[in-house]
């Protein structure tokens, strides 16, 4: 079996799946088989995986840190929240329904056993396994159902390293917190601690992590610097709500994206690609006053079509998208979720989404959707028609959309979404488009003609996650004490 690692954290965004990431590159770097693992995650952010299975995109992110090619034992449990008190579960990449918390907690010893397993056999195939907690292991109220935390620390019998942030201030009252709140089993876990985002001259933290290494017994094994700009894609919706994605416009010779934060906003990460790019500015937009006047307004996917269409309506954005869309001099591009709203109308017969209930949609192409109990999970390649260019990506929903206006992208004999005849609104379930960089080039230089500047006609900023892998893995070996890691595996 795999030597293994744990890493939780005081809570979340503390920075777990981006050691865990890391952790990955450098045990890769130094000659190891490694893969990564995380029990259960809860994510809007989903991936679909070579053979169709759909996982997070934190453990995609860490196989690819790992050179792995994404598999659904790395998060054998997925929950994706549809509502506020219900969520979408997956197991080992297919759905198994809908559940409230009442009925997830019902459900929770299968979920166990199905991650268990999951860990079981990836153990059994690499040398080292890296595993990541979920939220806190220091809340109380919910040790009695989790198996993400020290229960599954516990059963790949890892050490434990605790990551707190010091951003949020408190970094020493909530590691001592955490390991007060600690059963005397858990603490036998605990191996250390790190702390991450600090900014400055380390040496000020002297006193406090000889304070928490004499208070607990466990050493501090590093002080992470805050990195800005990694340049990998964020796993959590707090950076997302906090503004990571947005980038203002500096100058006139940049366009601007208006992207809109539906309450149930999904896979957000495939505006990624576009942060980087010099000439692109993109901005956050949570009602009609914010949108202003964008070169393009882009519609992101959503966990509840039906319920973030009364989100538009209530928020003056249904209007003022539509009439950005007549001023014929927007661009609107809609992405799963955000390609539904764009039509006539969208159907939950079966109530997957929603309480079984059918609104209207922007009515900006004309199409129809309805949700299916069948939910499509397939990676696609296609040409983008307008550019003659491919794209490539992957579809993760229940819906099926169809109606009179064309093609946006064809495959072969096979077409897929949909573009108004003057070409100003379009969109698709393919999640990941923005990925390929011509095309990303192309889009951005339509938009530029558009404001009447010149395009730019060549790549400007790749899509490479590898250089930010090793940046990342190369800051983290410098601040972490490695030596005593390797010694807590046994390695």
């Amino acid at each position: 079996m795999a030597k293994a690692l744990m890493i939780q954290g005081t809570g979340s965004d503390a920075g777990k799946s981006v050691l865990t990431a890391a952790l990955c590159r450098i045990l890769l770097d130094d000659g190891l088989r490694v893969a990564p693992f995380k029990a259960q995650n809860m994510s809007l952010n989903s991936f679909v995986t070579r053979d169709g299975g759909e996982m997070g995109r934190a453990q995609v992110v860490q196989a690819q840190a790992a050179r792995l090619d994404p598999e659904v034992r790395m998060n054998p449990v997925l929950l994706k929240p549809s509502s506020e008190t219900g969520s979408q579960v997956i197991v080992l990449g297919r759905p198994v329904g809908n559940m409230k918390v009442a009925q997830y907690h019902a459900y929770k010893e299968t979920a166990r056993a199905a991650a268990c397993r999951a860990y079981d056999e990836l153990a059994a195939e690499y040398e080292v396994i890296v595993l990541e907690g979920a939220g806190s292991p220091g809340e109380i109220n919910l040790k009695a159902h989790d198996f993400v935390n020290m229960a599954m620390a516990r059963h790949a019998k890892a050490p434990v390293l605790l990551v707190g942030d010091i951003e949020r201030g408190g970094i020493f009252a909530s590691l001592l917190g955490h390991y007060e709140l600690m059963e005397p089993w858990e603490r036998e876990l605990l191996a250390g601690y790190v702390i991450n985002r600090f900014r400055g001259d380390a040496s000020l933290l002297d006193s406090g992590l000889e304070f928490i290494a004499e208070r607990t017994g466990r050493p501090v094994f590093g002080v992470l610097p805050y990195l800005a700009d990694l340049g990998l894609p964020q796993e959590d919706s707090v950076s997302f709500k906090q503004g990571l994605y947005e980038k203002q416009a500096a100058t006139a010779e940049q366009v601007e994206l208006a992207l809109i934060d539906l309450p149930h906003i999904s896979n957000f990460t495939d505006l990624e690609p576009l942060l980087a790019e010099p000439d692109v500015g993109l901005r956050l937009v949570r009602r009609a006053a914010e949108l202003g006047r964008p070169d393009a307004i882009i519609l992101p996917g959503s966990k509840n079509v039906i319920a973030d269409l009364a989100f538009l309506e209530q928020s003056g954005l249904t209007a003022a998208i539509r009439q950005a869309a007549a001023g014929g001099s927007c661009e609107i591009v809609g992405i799963c979720g955000g390609f539904q709203m764009l039509g006539q109308s969208v159907a939950d017969p079966y109530g997957l989404e929603s309480e079984g209930s059918t609104a209207g949609g922007l009515g900006l192409l004309a199409l129809a959707t309805r949700l299916e109990g069948e939910k499509t999970l397939i990676r696609r390649r296609f040409v983008h028609l307008a550019s003659g260019l491919p794209v490539h990506g992957y579809e993760i929903h229940h819906g099926q959309t169809g109606g009179p206006e064309p093609p946006a992208l064809r495959d072969g004999a096979e077409s897929a979404g949909a573009v108004s005849a003057d070409g100003r609104v379009w969109g698709s379930y393919l999640h990941g488009i923005f990925d390929a960089d011509p095309f990303r080039r192309w889009f951005i230089d339509r938009l530029r003609v558009r404001r009447r500047l010149p395009p730019v006609g060549r790549i400007l900023a790749p899509y490479d996650l590898e250089p930010a892998f090793d940046r990342l893995a190369n800051s983290v070996r410098q601040a972490l004490e490695m030596k005593k890691i390797y010694q807590l595996l046994g390695l």
